[in-house]
């Protein structure tokens, strides 16, 4: 079988699909990874080559962001839409593919120079790795190269990703604005995870239908999919950041209460403690300067409302979400395969 080129010590295909979708839906559908495994090489070629600059400091850097073991997600999800909407070659989305891996990747690098991250999957951080100036100039460039690529496509598509970008700017001083204050509420962070991570998704997978000459409905669906995915999957991630195996996600524990970022969880803990230790819990995430024992403390306190399985709960209801979206696409081993990952976002370790 085909694989996408790999980096030391990258993980084969079919276990990165396998960390999406779920170990029993890759052996259900192992026969479609050839076909996948073909259309992400060929992404990745067009995307290493995006990366290529006169200065080859600039080439490393670049080239170390797209590499830290990151599982594909968007790609993946966008080919198989548009082999679920019956394409049989992906090849006229390639170039977008890569567009809007890159501008994820460029999120991530500007997120580590904001949050001061030390670690981004088991590797140290572009910041900690390249230097702060090297980090942020590196994840502009990210974006530049981004719509290079996307520039071949029609107008209505540029303006998506442009919309997506302007999101995810409005995702982060809406972040920015919540820092350390839990009175924001839970409305608050559906705004900053949407725009943050939901928007990004739901219109790349979107510009695919468009692509692929679908109706406006499925247009629709596919980025009401993509939007309701983005939302488990972000809810998982920061109870994971909680209750999460640092080894398996390759970074400390306890970084949104470190940077004071509300999140479902501390949200629901909050709101469900009595007023003595509601008001330690609000004064302890208030503090700009926590200790390991603060920390603990609030873990702690997060332990005795039940929250995390509530949360959780919260992430499997948005997984449902999405798997309700895919109804206007036809039955195909490809629409199970976004049903199964929407369920493993919601689902998944790390």
């Amino acid at each position: 079988m085909t694989s996408p080129p790999t980096e030391p010590g990258e993980l084969p295909f079919e276990t990165l699909v396998g960390q999406t979708i779920g170990e029993e839906a890759v052996h259900d559908l192992a026969p479609l990874l050839p076909v996948l495994a073909a259309d992400l090489a060929d992404i990745d070629r067009r995307l290493t080559t995006m990366l290529r600059s006169t200065y080859p400091q600039l080439t490393n850097a670049a080239t170390y962001a797209c590499n830290t073991g990151g599982k594909r997600v968007r790609p993946l999800l966008m080919v198989a839409v548009h082999r679920g909407l019956g394409a049989t070659t992906t090849t006229a989305i390639h170039s977008l593919a890569a567009a809007f891996q890159l501008i994820h990747t460029a999120t991530l690098v500007h997120d580590d120079v904001i949050d001061h991250a030390e670690m981004r999957r088991g590797r140290p951080s572009m910041p900690r790795a390249f230097g702060l100036p090297a980090a942020i100039v590196s994840g502009d460039y990210l974006f530049v190269r981004a719509f290079e690529l996307a520039a071949d496509y029609p107008k209505e598509i540029i303006l998506r990703c442009g919309e997506a970008c302007a999101d995810l700017v409005e995702g982060e001083v809406l972040q920015e604005t919540g820092r350390f204050d839990l009175t924001r509420g839970q409305e608050h962070y559906y705004r900053v995870i949407e725009r943050k991570t939901a928007a990004l998704i739901a219109a790349s997978l979107a510009s695919v239908a468009v692509i692929a000459g679908a109706e406006p409905s499925v247009v629709d669906a596919c980025g009401a999919y993509g939007r309701s995915l983005g939302i488990a999957f972000q809810i998982k991630d920061d109870l994971l950041d909680l209750y999460g195996d640092p080894d398996l996600l390759g970074k400390p524990l306890y970084a949104d209460l470190r940077e004071g970022n509300p999140t479902l969880v501390s949200l629901e803990a909050y709101n469900h403690l009595e007023p003595t230790k509601r008001a330690e819990f609000e004064r302890l995430f208030a503090q700009r300067r926590k200790q390991p024992g603060d920390l603990l403390r609030l873990k702690a306190l997060t332990d005795e409302t039940g929250a995390p399985q509530r949360v959780a709960d919260e992430a499997q209801r948005w997984a449902e979400r999405a798997v309700h979206s895919l109804e206007p696409l036809a039955d195909s081993p490809y629409r199970q395969l976004l049903v199964s990952a929407a369920r493993g976002a919601a689902a998944r370790r790390f």
